[in-house]
């Protein structure tokens, strides 16, 4: 009676049979390397950054708690309020252009106490550590140095004042949390705003006032304090346990994102990775007959092999997870000053932890269905198995079955929003299932399809029926290969789409920000002096935050909901706001009617559609707005839908004059020019001088920081999605090395027939390139599909997609595959007919 040996003896067999450079497993290698280390990098990356976050808090905020407010600074009795808590750091923002002579630089304008920064530190190239400038100097960016062709000493102006550029900001410690602005950052002291001109009564800046807390108090137990003392103030909070939401926000996203990519990258080369061992394995048929006939029992050759297997597992998993740790440093580096992370070496345990676990349990599950299915059978079964294939055991299904819910349970345990994962992995796993059931419809038919006159045709059509055919795993491979280029395709080409088509053209030339309301008529003047028909659009531009909505005998207190509903995003802090006699170009009203233009009953508000869906708000409701500590309670008379794409001024709140117009305010306005050929470079330099304490913005310059913007989300996308194709290749030439023994026999049995070599690699064409125009559409669908999710719910951009560029690169895909799936079937056209006979 045959005895279980030993684990020492199954690894001392297996170490002789194993190559030392794993021939036949490199296919595992290769697959576990790819999803391993993509899933480690990214795991790495985004774990250093969110480690960044939430432990550099104080330094990235500029304190413990901000009180941010539009419009004014605290008045006495809430700087008072503040200073209780511990020491306050003042500061205001705004968007301004400093001048140099005819040189002009759009810059981010940020004054500072003189204990400015409470945390980390600011410097300068030149090595210095400082706090605020003197009064009449500034820290300059690199950037506005070089658009103001200034250096260290020169003097320049902004709005009505002449500072003079005293050193080179290097560091400067709170940039990420001050969100985005328009140009590179000039920090100046506190007084010297007002001195320019530039903060007046109606003047759109921010004061932000820092808190470093004496005390250990918790920043949300202040924030709720300081809310209920000063309901009315407008002020917007952010804590050092979010010092950057926006960054936060997009890491976490963008973090799940590629995670995901990179696991679904990882189950389809555990495709590759079965079809890899099932190769491994028939090429080691004989020896596992021999140690069967030798009285070694099933459960011998399983150890034995699955040491094996095991082993190349471990290193293709381990070099994986080295490459991922090694790239870690290049990402950080290239995203150092966009996102709080070293460019050093970083190493973050658990994400490594959880590539090796996903590595792992992809390995196990699919190199035991062809572990199996070699231990039931004896010995001669084994030896027939290129003319009478094993039949598949059942008991592998409880195997793949159980090892995915692992993983599902894994990525879902792990995952910051289970909902987004569950959806995601839902969806590859109904991708691997159409792609299934076409792969068993496609055998199906091929064998009840006539017989073709032409016999090429006609064998070709029987290899995707024949017994032992790998149609199922090629039309997976091919598939997902085939949808992984449609997916790059439209996501790139929708992403070029909303930036080069829609934006473009709909864009005014300039935005001119604090335009004084009685210099209108100059303003004007100026612009139709350089274009008398240029398009000027000019609105009242003010700031205030939604405090209470709803029918007037149930309103709701936006203070007191626990959530922010989807959609509402206007009940978030301070918004813009505008008042209008006519209905703003680009609008149309849903409900109720518009107001006359010499209206002056009871103040009025229309709303936008989406945002009043969300709120559940109807025309006649009530809506209470804060306006510079003052509530001022409307009434809605009309919801309306707004061209959001226009990029002109578009506001979800738009009031009645009576409603606004007796608030201290500035005007807004958009200048389009009468023709493409008109220079706006003496516009530009006519409104800086003429209107010094105005913000005048080149929308040229914001398309292009859109397209930066947008075009590094898109780099990052195209990255991990490449991943996925290398992984999809991989499947590939796992089917094809699958199938590879028994599509020798065939082959060398066509050559004994006298089938020539040419006419045996015509039949591989035919056989691929009949795959490939079925999955073709099936891919279409599959990956354009894909990409609208991405592209609409995961960015929020418009699906614009350039289908030309789609299909061509749908096109070039088929020709890649089937190239790669011939070039893995020309070792078939070398075996040796009277070798291979023999081998039977």
């Amino acid at each position: 009676m045959s005895t279980t040996i030993s684990w020492g003896t199954a690894w001392k067999l297996a170490r002789r049979e194993l190559n030392l450079r794993f021939k036949g497993l490199r296919l595992l290698l290769v697959c576990l390397f790819l999803g391993t280390g993509a899933l480690a990098a990214i795991g790495t990356l985004t774990g250093a950054i969110e480690d960044e976050l939430a432990n550099r808090g104080q330094e990235l905020l500029g304190g413990d708690l901000e009180v941010e407010i539009w419009q004014r600074s605290p008045n006495d009795a809430e700087l008072a309020a503040l200073e209780d808590y511990g020491e306050v750091s003042l500061g205001t923002r705004l968007q301004v252009v400093a001048r140099n002579g005819d040189a002009t630089a759009p810059v981010g304008l940020k004054s500072v106490g003189d204990n400015y920064p409470l945390y980390g530190e600011l410097t300068l190239t030149d090595g210095r550590s400082v706090n605020a400038p003197a009064p009449g100097e500034a820290w300059v960016g690199q950037g506005a140095m070089d658009r103001l062709d200034i250096a260290i000493g020169d003097s320049f102006q902004i709005g009505t004042s002449t500072v003079t550029a005293a050193g080179v900001i290097d560091v400067e410690p709170d940039k990420l949390s001050e969100g985005f602005q328009l140009g590179p950052t000039i920090i100046t002291d506190l007084q010297t705003p007002y001195d320019a001109g530039l903060i007046q009564p109606g003047a759109m800046y921010q004061s932000k006032s820092r808190i470093a807390f004496d005390g250990n108090q918790d920043p949300q137990v202040v924030q709720d304090a300081l809310q209920e003392q000063f309901p009315l103030a407008g002020f917007d909070f952010r804590n050092r346990d979010r010092a950057s939401p926006g960054a936060d926000r997009f890491v976490g996203r963008m973090g799940e994102f590629l995670t995901l990519v990179g696991l679904a990258a990882l189950v389809i080369a555990g495709i590759g990775i079965g079809g890899g061992v099932s190769s491994y394995l028939e090429a080691r048929r004989s020896s596992i007959a021999t140690l069967k006939v030798l009285g070694a029992t099933s459960g011998d050759i399983v150890r034995i092999y699955a040491l094996q297997i095991g082993l190349a597992a471990l290193i293709g998993s381990a070099a994986g997870l080295a490459v991922g740790l090694a790239i870690t440093p290049i990402l950080g580096a290239a995203l150092q000053g966009l996102l709080p992370v070293s460019s050093g070496f970083t190493f973050e345990p658990a994400a490594l932890l959880l590539a090796s676990a996903y590595g792992l349990l992809v390995a196990v599950v699919f190199a035991a269905t062809p572990l199996l299915r070699a231990r039931q059978f004896p010995a001669m079964a084994l030896m027939r198995a290129r003319i009478a294939p094993l039949a598949r055991d059942t008991r592998a299904l409880l195997w793949v079955g159980g090892g995915l819910v692992g993983i599902v349970a894994l990525a879902l345990l792990t995952s910051r929003d289970p909902l987004l994962a569950g959806g995601f992995l839902a969806g590859a796993a109904g991708m691997l299932l159409v792609l299934a059931l076409l792969g068993w419809a496609i055998r199906t038919l091929s064998s009840k399809v006539g017989r073709p006159s032409n016999p090429l045709v006609r064998n070709a059509l029987a290899n995707l029926s024949r017994p032992g055919a790998s149609t199922g795993a090629l039309v997976t491979a091919l598939g997902f290969g085939l949808s992984a280029f449609v997916l790059l395709a439209g996501i790139q080409t929708a992403i070029d789409g909303n930036i080069e088509s829609s934006v473009p053209q709909e864009a005014p030339d300039y935005f001119v920000l604090d335009i004084p309301r009685d210099r209108v008529s100059e303003f004007e003047g100026v612009v139709q002096a350089q274009d008398a028909d240029a398009m000027i659009r000019s609105v009242p531009a003010l700031r205030g935050s939604v405090t209470a909505y709803g029918p007037e005998n149930a309103m709701v207190q936006v203070a007191e909901l626990e959530s922010i509903p989807d959609g509402a995003w206007v009940l978030r802090g301070e918004r813009g706001l505008t008042y209008s006699a006519k209905l703003p170009a680009g609008n149309s009203v849903v409900e109720g009617s518009w107001w006359d233009a010499d209206y002056d009953g009871e103040p009025l508000v229309s709303v936008a559609d989406d945002f009043a869906q969300a709120i559940d708000l109807e025309p006649g409701d009530r809506l209470t707005i804060a306006l510079l500590g003052v509530e001022r309670t409307v009434t809605v008379a009309n919801t309306r839908s707004i061209d959001w794409e226009s990029m002109g001024f578009n506001y979800a709140l738009v009031f009645s004059p009576n409603a606004l117009e007796d608030a201290p305010h500035n005007l807004a306005a958009t200048i389009e020019f009468s023709r493409d050929d008109i220079p706006t470079g003496p516009l530009l330099r006519e409104l800086v001088q003429t209107f010094p304490s105005s913000s005048v913005i080149e929308v040229g310059q914001v398309l292009v920081q859109a397209r930066t913007i947008v075009g590094q989300v898109g780099i990052a996308t195209l990255a991990a999605a490449s991943v996925a194709v290398l992984a999809g290749l991989a499947v590939l030439l796992g089917a094809i090395a699958a199938a590879r023994a028994a599509r020798t026999y065939d082959t060398v049995v066509l050559r004994v027939l006298g089938a020539s070599r040419g006419q045996i690699l015509l039949m591989q064409l035919i056989e691929y390139a009949l795959l490939a125009l079925i999955l073709a559409v099936v891919a279409l669908a599959i990956g354009s599909g894909l990409a609208w999710l991405v592209i609409t719910q995961l960015f929020e951009f418009d699906w614009l997609p350039d289908w030309s560029v789609v299909l061509a690169v749908l096109g070039a895909g088929l020709a890649l595959v089937v190239g790669f799936a011939l070039i893995g079937s020309l070792p078939l056209l070398r075996a040796k007919p009277a070798q291979a006979l023999r081998a039977l």
